[in-house]
């Protein structure tokens, strides 16, 4: 019981680590050598990265953080997996990597929608749950554009959806507590929304700062 344990800490500390870790920042300030944060709205968004560094640049972007966020939910797996609990392992990890995304460690713990995180913790436990919550965010925001209400929706689908289909019932409280770390992060943005005071999303892109060549 003890090493299980502290293994969970082990993956906790790894895993929150890692979702700390922006490679939008890493990007902005080795690639492009400019900071994300002076740049557009100033925030570490993915939707502010494309603005400033191009559609191509941001598409590739997706790619390596999907990649980035899977390294520790594979971490988890295979520490808790001789114990017969990889799957638990791969949720835990997940809900850590969601908690270091919302709240970096080395960003003065304001961090993005972490959106794409529960799209990557649903393919790596039960791949229909991050299927559907990746087509419902793209949807969503597509139709209201509104980033943080089309973050909300597709976390109502990816609660629905790990509730119907993931038969684990650890893993399933776990990925529950993932989203409502999510929807925590999300009260201020809902009280905008509710007050008509949410900025809608610009698909256009900023000409001035677009590096998308460089990436």
């Amino acid at each position: 019981m003890i090493l299980y344990w502290f293994l969970l800490l082990l993956i906790a500390i790894v895993a929150y680590g890692i979702g700390s870790m922006s490679t939008m920042v890493i990007a902005s300030n080795y690639v492009f050598r400019t900071s994300l944060r002076a740049l557009g709205r100033g925030n570490l968004w993915l939707s502010n990265f494309r603005r400033i560094y191009g559609t191509w640049g941001w598409v590739r972007l997706l790619l390596v953080e999907l990649v980035k966020d899977s390294l520790p939910i594979l971490f988890g797996s295979l520490l808790l997996g001789f114990k017969g609990h990889a799957d638990v392992g791969r949720a835990f990890a997940g809900m850590c990597v969601v908690l270091g995304r919302l709240y970096p460690l080395f960003y003065d713990f304001k961090g993005s929608h972490a959106t794409l995180c529960l799209v990557t913790l649903g393919l790596w436990v039960t791949p229909s749950v991050g299927i559907a919550t990746a087509v419902v965010a793209l949807g969503a925001v597509l139709v209201t554009k509104y980033l943080s209400l089309g973050t909300l929706i597709a976390t109502l689908i990816y609660v629905a959806v790990t509730v119907l289909m993931v038969d684990n019932d650890l893993c399933t409280k776990i990925m529950l507590i993932a989203a409502g770390l999510v929807f925590f992060k999300h009260i201020p943005a809902i009280a905008r929304l509710a007050g008509g005071r949410e900025e809608k999303l610009s698909f256009k892109e900023d000409i001035t700062y677009k590096l998308d060549e460089k990436f």
